[in-house]
């Protein structure tokens, strides 16, 4: 099982100790690119999928780096919608 197909599995368990890194790692191999908006973007981080025309608008977690469980279940909603999952 390759490590996409592992983050894959793992998020749609909504688990309660994914982290912001995790996200990161699974959306780059879904093809999302991230853009932070300079330096007064604060937590915000914008993915933007050009392939499909897609983007998400994440809040990064502070000062853990732990995703609260309906911020996971609506980046798991997303990504369902989207088929990416």
């Amino acid at each position: 099982m390759t490590r996409e197909e592992k983050l894959k599995k793992r998020i749609l368990q909504l688990p309660k100790d994914f982290t912001f890194e995790e996200l990161e790692t699974l959306l780059y191999q879904l093809g999302f690119e991230k853009d932070n908006k300079g330096k007064t973007s604060g937590s915000r981080v914008k993915f933007f999928n050009k392939d499909k025309r897609i983007q998400y608008l994440a809040h990064k977690p502070h000062p853990k780096s732990i995703i609260k469980e309906k911020a996971l279940k609506d980046i798991v909603d997303f990504l369902e919608e989207n088929k990416l999952l």
